[in-house]
């Protein structure tokens, strides 16, 4: 057997001689230890029991379903906004709350402003897609804590800190995944407390490892899963959670805002939630398709903070818990066919995310019941080819998560317009059924770093001198050092880098003339630091992994698509709480 490999940082195949992996055999193998992941395997381990315990005589005996999480714990990555619509987690336990749940509150007060620089300007009415009456503002990470331990219970085999780092396809077909290596230093050399990686191999593997997943973006090239699809876009999300002196900002209020910082060109907007304890979770999504190569989406929510009408309620708080995340916003059109020989897709690597509602966690569930029912019959019939697990596909097409996402397949697409397009498109759409523009059904979109401009051309001169950056005031604005640091992120720094350039040449040349290094801006962890050159004129990015996020902002957001995110050794990364 070859030796295992590593992947440089050239984004090359680096092998270390002599060693041989361990390989661990199971029935399904489910990667992520997000809501989609842990829904497919808390109702997959539910159906196995009825089957088992009804009149069948096909039994499924010693049944073995693993869960691979990359984090430290279940829920260490855990971060959404979060206001949960419970249809999802209400169908997957009916008794949730009385299970333990942790949600913060029900949503009570709930507002949309829209805000100027000065001043904000309260809508009267909430727009249809933002009423929130009857969900609950939760914690994500707190959630899957939760569901993480029910699911143990079960009989699942749960791994934290297992970082599945590529898909294993033999003869056409998916048969397992591998685990990352531990213990290689960052010059690919083996470390006294080196591990290889298990081989996995399963009968079936669920992928559901969030946005932009390192190993459903593997199969989609292998398989052309986007064929005849819009591609994916994507916003990153960039919020703080902060603890107030008093109780001004009632558990359960709910704030979506539009309009400033963010121009008129820009999708986007922000939310502020109230959780139990005196704590407000603040955020800003950013589209993550805007033409201007200097945006900087953590610079404008440091902005964001310091609106009259935000400032005044932040006051005298203090923040306590940062994080970033990216989040799929392309819709019905843009979800890649979502199975395949031996492999299904679920969650936000699929797609499933109502980016009119921003809600994607109900859906997510909603995807992990489907999967799992499509589980249970290949299981019972031996059978995990496409034509079997297209069952999940068409689960789907009957569910009422189809229905949701059908209402709004083009919200997204028409902000490419510009906001006012955007937003006529979204009322159209409340009245067409979800067509809005045109007489098609689907309205064709684009992946956002297509729609970058160059700088030149953005700035209208030769010499583009882009805004200064303000500088943080360490009470109500931090730089993004300070962020990292309250995300809890650590990671080994002597191991090869996570993030993959397959040709520096280009970061350093064209993209520092054509688009003045747009990672320098995008990345809301700092990974990407500014080193001055050889001859003092300018500045290039020197790559500082260990302040990752694990938002992927760079592998969708880079004008070259030269930058590759895997993850990297199993348990680094964020350690998120109550985010």
């Amino acid at each position: 057997m070859p030796g295992p490999k590593r992947q440089g940082s050239d984004g090359k195949m680096a092998e270390l001689p002599g060693i041989e992996r361990e390989t661990l055999d199971v029935d399904v193998v489910i990667v992520g230890g997000g809501p989609a992941g842990l829904a497919a395997a808390y109702e997959l381990a539910r159906l196995v029991k009825a089957h088992n315990e009804g009149p069948s005589e096909r039994k499924l005996d010693a049944l073995s379903i693993a869960l691979l999480e990359k984090g430290k714990e279940i829920g260490s990555h855990g971060i959404s906004g979060a206001v949960m619509d419970p249809r999802g987690i209400r169908e997957l336990m009916p008794d949730f709350l009385e299970r333990g749940c942790p949600v913060e509150a029900p949503v009570g007060d709930d507002a949309f402003w829209y805000l100027t620089e000065k001043f904000k300007f309260a809508a009267p009415i909430n727009p249809p897609p933002l009423v929130n009456h009857g969900n609950y503002v939760i914690s994500l990470g707190e959630m899957v804590r939760w569901l993480g331990g029910i699911v143990g219970e079960m009989g699942v085999d749960v791994f934290p800190e297992f970082a599945a780092s590529r898909v294993l396809v033999e003869d056409g077909r998916v048969v397992g995944v591998r685990i990352g290596d531990k213990g290689i230093d960052k010059y690919g050399k083996p470390k006294p407390n080196y591990e290889p990686g298990v081989d996995v191999k399963a009968k079936l593997v669920i992928l559901a490892e969030g946005p932009r997943g390192t190993l459903t973006k593997q199969l989609s090239g292998i398989f052309d899963l986007y064929k005849d699809k819009n591609p994916q876009v994507y916003s990153l999300g960039v919020k703080e959670l902060w603890q107030l002196p008093d109780d001004r900002f009632a558990p359960g209020s709910v704030i979506h805002t539009l309009g400033w910082p963010l121009d008129t060109e820009t999708f986007g907007g922000g939310f502020i939630y109230g959780m139990k304890d005196r704590i407000v979770d603040i955020g800003l999504v950013v589209g993550l398709d805007y033409r201007n190569p200097t945006l900087d989406p953590h610079h404008e929510f440091q902005r964001y903070k310091l609106h009259p009408a935000i400032r005044q309620l932040l006051e005298g708080g203090k923040m306590i818990a940062a994080g970033a995340k990216a989040i799929p916003e392309g819709g019905y059109f843009s979800m890649p066919r979502a199975y395949g020989d031996g492999f299904l897709i679920l969650g936000d690597s699929a797609g499933y995310l109502n980016g009119a509602r921003l809600k994607g966690i109900h859906l997510a569930i909603k995807s992990g019941i489907l999967a799992a029912e499509a589980a249970l019959h290949a299981l019972l019939n031996d059978d995990f080819s496409s034509t079997q697990l297209k069952e999940y596909e068409d689960l789907f097409e009957h569910s009422w998560a189809k229905d949701e996402l059908w209402t709004q397949r083009n919200f997204h697409q028409a902000f490419e317009h510009g906001q006012l397009a955007g937003m006529v498109n979204a009322g159209l759409s409340m009245v067409t059924g979800g067509r809005g523009f045109g007489f098609s059904n689907k309205l064709e979109g684009h992946s956002g770093h297509e729609r970058m401009e160059r700088i030149q051309r953005y700035f209208g001169t030769e010499h583009p001198h882009p805004p200064e950056k303000m500088k943080f005031d360490n009470t109500y604005t931090f730089d993004k050092v300070s962020d990292v640091y309250y995300g809890g992120v650590v990671h080994e720094e002597n191991q090869p880098a996570h993030l993959l350039i397959s040709d520096t040449e280009v970061c350093i040349t064209r993209c520092t003339e054509e688009y003045g290094n747009p990672c320098l801006h995008f990345c809301p962890a700092n990974v990407y630091e500014p080193k001055p050159t050889e001859d003092g004129r300018g500045k290039v990015p020197f790559l500082n992994f260990t302040n990752c996020f694990h938002c992927k902002t760079c592998d969708i957001m880079d004008p070259y698509q030269v930058i590759t995110w895997v993850p990297p050794e199993g348990g680094g990364g964020p350690d998120y709480k109550k985010l």
